[in-house]
């Protein structure tokens, strides 16, 4: 495939920030100050209303001691998520990258952000560990299929629309946590600062690759893609932002807290919508957003209003009763 100078520019701006702006988890993380020590009776790991379990009555009725054992254990399990997900993505964008013909600029930007994701990994590992927990991550039936995601590269477009059904809610999460404005633990602060800004890149990286992929696909295969889209999204966001079983067990919360929290309840889904209003953008930018299309996301409760420009805050799902 030719790639128009426009994209290339864009790949080498790219790259060039992962040169000259990057981080490394223990070099720019002090794990051992005592400003990063991570305390089980901590009362900053209550659980913020932007987490569907933290405003979900049941939760904030309970005692301040089991507020605070529930949200270190969410909070690391949603850590677990994002490092079980940045693997997947590895795998498949390593697949992807090595059909890449020689002298792609794709090639140098996939690897810069490969190597990005390892350090996430390693940061979100190192975090789950200073928190004692042993959690699990994603619920039983997406860690066992899992494991094939990555096949999804020989279908690139389609496996960059899920890298952006997990990183959006990953990112849309960590930014309104920070913009809460409430006191968080610092350790937990600091490695949701840094993944955020280089996911920043790799959020463009896949916004542009679908622009430059699906412009180039035939009438049948923007209608499959425009199907496809939405589902992608939902199921990912089940996989990214819902407890396993294990935290229901481990806590005893009961059947009925977890339906309404993920996502029955209209605050819970008001929330959910709030992830993609970027990617909602991007399907309009695209011309996926057709009348099936429109269906779908309604279906899947996670239709809404297109953000007007990428990255713009979700307010009311942080307002919503």
């Amino acid at each position: 495939m030719e790639i128009d100078q426009e994209y290339r520019d864009v790949l080498r701006t790219l790259s060039e920030g992962s040169v000259h702006r990057r981080f490394d988890p223990y070099l720019d993380i002090d794990w051992d100050s005592p400003e990063f020590a991570v305390e089980a009776d901590d009362p900053r790991w209550v659980l913020p209303d932007c987490d569907p379990l933290g405003a979900h009555p049941w939760y904030k009725a309970l005692p301040l001691e089991r507020q605070i054992e529930i949200g270190m254990w969410r909070s690391a399990n949603i850590t677990k998520v994002g490092l079980q997900f940045e693997s997947v993505l590895i795998r498949g964008m390593m697949q992807y990258a090595m059909r890449l013909p020689n002298g792609s600029p794709e090639f140098r930007y996939c690897l810069h952000e490969m190597t990005e994701e390892c350090n996430h990994i390693q940061m979100f590992q190192e975090m789950v560990n200073r928190t004692g927990a042993d959690v699990p991550g994603m619920r039983r039936d997406y860690r066992f299929t899992s494991q094939y995601w990555h096949l999804g590269a020989h279908l690139p477009i389609l496996f960059f629309i899920g890298i952006l059904a997990g990183e959006e809610p990953i990112d849309h999460f960590q930014k309104s946590v920070i913009h809460d404005g409430a006191a968080r633990p610092p350790a937990l602060l600091r490695t949701m600062e840094i993944h955020i800004a280089e996911e920043a890149r790799h959020i463009s990286f896949a916004h542009r690759f679908l622009h430059e992929h699906v412009s180039r696909q035939t009438k049948a295969g923007r209608a499959v893609t425009s199907i496809a889209y939405p589902l992608i999204m939902r199921w990912l966001a089940g996989a990214i932002m819902a407890p396993p079983g294990e935290m229901a067990k481990e806590f005893g919360i009961p059947r009925k807290v977890i339906r309404e929290a993920f996502w029955s309840r209209p605050h819970s889904r008001e929330i959910l919508r709030g992830y993609f209003g970027d990617v909602r953008m991007l399907a309009e930018e695209l011309g996926l957003m057709n009348p099936v299309a429109k269906r779908l996301w309604r279906m899947c409760h996670i239709d809404g209003p297109a953000s007007r420009y990428r990255g713009e805050p979700h307010r009311p799902a942080r307002q919503a009763a």
